[in-house]
């Protein structure tokens, strides 16, 4: 009874992805999200899902993604949005790691997306990375009465408090397992056991036992909890049930 609640699924990155897929349900990873990063993969994304039954999927623009985008993506992304294997609207978010980064356009998109997800009623997927700040001012304003994620989080304890308390939940991924990743592991320790899911970001970020190996794949789900079950002193069994839980409360589509 694992999930993997992000991970980009491309037969270019994995070659037979039937195999892999039958594979993952074969080790217990019963659920997948495949997430869109903007049109060609999030409608990539929706044909997975309605091809493998443990496969469902999220529609949405990526920050770094946003010179493709083009009038009438929105609507795209809407109608997308309402298959009923949609579970959420994402990724979205801000992302300054780059030099040619276009802030006020990334918090524009970032607004409009999560404007678009409340009258769809649907959670969102939120990638986050360099924009603390910009982050927590734009969430701060708002109240997601369907819920967010934090997808592979990467910022501090204390800022996890402060979006806790603004109800969202937070996922690791393979980097959570690296012996270099001492804030991952103090988010982790910090974070309500109900606000905690696992990812593997795929086909990123492989965690320690295959670093540096790419492809990563939702293979990884079982090390990937069990050091979250470690960090938070419970058996993998039980962090297993507290970790589907968790998911099928924050995306109510979820079969």
């Amino acid at each position: 009874m694992y999930i993997d609640v992000h991970c980009h699924l491309d037969e270019s990155d994995y070659g037979d992805l039937s195999a892999l897929i039958a594979k993952c349900g074969e080790t217990g990873v019963r659920r997948l999200i495949a997430v869109g990063f903007y049109i060609p993969s999030s409608v990539f994304a929706k044909n997975c899902a309605e091809k493998y039954e443990s496969v469902y999927f999220s529609a949405g623009f990526h920050p770094t993604e946003l010179s493709k985008f083009k009038e009438g993506d929105l609507d795209i992304i809407a109608d997308l949005c309402k298959h009923e294997k949609c579970v959420a609207l994402g990724e979205i978010g801000l992302d300054y790691h780059y030099p040619d980064t276009n802030k006020p356009l990334q918090k524009e998109m970032f607004v409009k997306q999560l404007d678009l997800a409340e009258k769809l009623s649907l959670p969102v997927q939120i990638h986050s990375r360099d924009c603390a700040e910009d982050m927590l001012e734009i969430i701060k304003e708002r109240k997601f009465p369907d819920g967010a994620l934090m997808h592979c989080y990467s910022h501090s304890a204390e800022i996890a408090e402060i979006l806790t308390k603004a109800g969202l939940y937070f996922s690791f991924g393979g980097a959570s397992t690296w012996k270099s990743s001492k804030r991952a592991a103090r988010a982790i320790a910090t974070i309500n056991e109900e606000r905690l899911l696992t990812e593997t970001d795929s086909p990123y970020m492989s965690p320690a036992s295959s670093y540096g190996a790419f492809p990563n794949t939702p293979l990884a789900i079982p090390e990937i909890l069990k050091n979250m079950a470690e960090i938070k002193g419970k058996s993998c069994e039980q962090m297993q049930n507290i970790v589907w839980d968790n998911a099928h409360r924050l995306f109510k589509k979820l079969g």
